[in-house]
């Protein structure tokens, strides 16, 4: 697919600025909304974990369906619309999330909130590419992909901050700068002329929606009803229905929501594969230790913010560095000790955290090897697009590695719910089910190294066959692969 530009934005750094700040709020909501659990649970008495966990699924399940979608929208209709319109949603949204009179509206608005987002990430950085020269686009790229891993770093510590005066202004705060990043947008961003594909297929990304969140329904109520209760049991035949519908679509419409020929591509299928399970124990960590913090060693949600950046300011840094280390020991082989070093920082947790509060020689230490996988596997795994797939299949395949990284956030935290209960508060009369679910984290970091061994072993049999490209192209060709060429 070619796009012409018909008049590059003036100024490009504004451009950057502008999309940035987007993609900013997008990637911050799926990090900054946790640390307000305890908050929100106290302002709606009676609301129990397996609903709080619906404030985060419900925005992951349709973040993850109109992720793809939304690039294929912007290809038909333009992507400085599309974008307008999801920032716009998503600002408004946020309002009503803040405004949401039970748990139930909130997660409403939270669902809309996700189309906003979905629909403003892969055309921030289209637009990104649109305004500036080729010579300057890797920088300008670079400066946009570290958005994610600050956001993630940002959003506990703001979280708790904001939770001191009210939960409410966990999603207020999305409101302003969503509003000024609007008017500049409508301003400063540029059209550029696209080949106009057909109509994305709407059915198929309804279909995931289904799929997907009646699955994460089965896992979180069948602690309380048992897996042999017949609404369980229907909700996992609804999920088999909704996701055989999404592949039937997929082999038959001319533009399917997900694309999933790429599959046929075993590094891709890996990838994906310990993309969906690493991402899983990842999105539950998130939850379990605000718990834990919170309330076994009864931290304030400020406290508890603070102590749960840690991690991420990790990563900040070691992603900065996954793509040479895999440039030289390949993808697979730094995925796989990314799930290791995810492993043991789960595991340590697990044999040395207690009642009494220990974060130096406790938990900071877990944090600082969950740290390093996080930073090694995500990036990395990504890159897999531009290494396996020819030109024309990286945006199909960025969209089907993002895909499962949010489906996999799904059932992440419905599986910690249902092994660790509905009821859990991280007292410390609940703290064998704490441990429970960061066994289930040393799991996921397990199974991950196992996936990306695998990966490794499938790269170093066609190492002599195909030529790796570079770290800084693979990098970038990944995040641009993510819009860039959807089709």
């Amino acid at each position: 697919m070619t796009d012409t530009v018909l008049d590059a934005a003036p100024r490009p750094t504004l451009v950057l600025v502008i999309v940035s700040a987007a993609a900013f709020l997008s990637s911050l909501d799926l990090f900054i909304v946790n640390i307000a659990f305890p908050a929100i649970r106290t302002a709606f008495p009676g609301t129990d974990l397996a609903q709080l966990s619906w404030i985060l699924n419900g925005y992951t399940v349709v973040f993850a369906a109109f992720l793809a979608l939304a690039g294929r929208l912007a290809d038909r209709y333009g992507h400085k619309r599309v974008f307008l319109v999801g920032l716009a949603v998503f600002t408004v949204a946020s309002a009503a999330c803040a405004a949401g009179p039970t748990v139930g509206a909130i997660i409403a608005a939270r669902a809309v909130q996700a189309v906003g987002a979905a629909l403003v990430m892969p055309t921030s950085l289209s637009l990104l590419l649109t305004a500036f020269p080729a010579d300057q686009r890797t920088r300008a790229v670079g400066t946009w992909a570290s958005i994610g891993a600050v956001a993630a770093a940002l959003g506990p510590p703001i979280g708790g901050l904001l939770v001191q005066a009210s939960w409410h202004w966990v999603f207020l705060v999305n409101v302003p700068v969503g509003a000024v990043a609007l008017v500049a947008g409508a301003r400063v961003l540029r059209e550029s002329t696209i080949a106009r594909i057909g109509m994305p297929d709407l059915l198929g990304a309804v279909g995931l929606i289904v799929g997907v969140g009646a699955l994460a329904w089965a896992f979180v109520r069948a602690p309380d009803t048992g897996w042999t209760d017949p609404e369980v049991l229907g909700g996992i035949a609804v999920a088999i229905l909704g996701l055989a519908w999404v592949v039937r679509r997929a082999r038959r419409h001319p533009v399917p929501a997900l694309d999933l020929t790429v599959l046929r591509t075993p590094a891709i299928a890996l990838a994906g594969l310990a993309m969906l399970v690493f991402t899983a124990g990842f999105a539950a960590m998130l939850v379990v230790n605000v718990l834990f913090l919170t309330g076994t060693w009864d931290y304030s949600t400020q406290r508890a913010g603070l102590a749960l950046a840690t991690g991420p300011l990790v990563v900040v840094v070691v992603s900065r560095l996954a793509g040479r280390l895999s440039n030289r020991i390949g993808i697979g082989a730094v995925a796989a000790l990314g799930g290791t070093s995810y492993a043991l920082g789960t595991l340590w947790w697990c044999l040395r955290l207690g009642t009494t509060p220990d974060y130096l020689t406790g938990m900071l230490p877990g944090y600082l090897c969950t740290g390093l996988g996080v930073g090694l596997i995500l990036p990395t795994l990504s890159s897999s697009v531009g290494a396996a797939l020819p030109a024309h299949q990286w945006g199909s395949g960025s969209s089907l590695i993002n895909t499962a990284r949010q489906i996999g956030a799904v059932l992440g935290v419905a599986v910690l719910v249902s092994i660790i209960g509905s009821t859990t508060t991280g007292r410390p009369q609940d703290m064998a089910l704490v441990r429970h679910g960061w066994t289930m984290l040393v799991v996921t970091g397990a199974a991950t190294a196992v996936v990306a061994l695998a990966l490794a072993v499938l790269e170093r049999r066609e190492r002599n066959t195909t030529a790796p490209e570079p770290a800084d192209r693979a990098t970038t060709v990944v995040v641009r692969a993510t819009v860039a060429d959807k089709a």
